[in-house]
């Protein structure tokens, strides 16, 4: 469960390391982003001399999650952070080209396929 504020790893190489959500998309109201929501978010901390800058508003799309989340089989997924992949513009393309960690499978079947391919293990 990510919300306004709500700290962020990020989990590929394009140059960020830390986003701060300041948007969940999906609704007026939406409170909360589940894994393979979309969130806009500001870089706080970055690599030097890296794609993504610094203070930089991006679209940020969840592939973790610490809170549980229950799939349709009955059985529940947690992971250890809040992880993203920061996306390019309005597109469902990732900006980095390598993905670290694990990510939840649910990211495929959203349509984000570029972003599933690229990682090195689906749960």
């Amino acid at each position: 469960m990510i919300q306004l504020r709500s700290i962020v790893k990020v989990a590929d190489n394009s140059g960020a390391k830390v986003i701060q959500c300041i948007h969940v998309l999906g609704g007026t109201r939406k409170r909360y982003a589940r894994i393979g929501d979309i969130i806009v978010g500001t870089v706080k901390v970055v690599e030097p001399r890296r794609e993504v800058k610094k203070h930089e508003v991006t679209r940020a799309l969840i592939i973790r999650q610490r809170k549980e989340l229950r799939r349709p089989d009955g059985s529940y997924i947690r992971f250890d952070d809040n992880a993203c992949v920061v996306l390019e513009g309005k597109t469902k393309n990732p900006r980095g080209g390598r993905i670290f960690g694990p990510v939840a499978r649910e990211i495929k079947e959203k349509g984000f396929e570029k972003v599933a391919s690229l990682a090195k293990e689906l749960v």
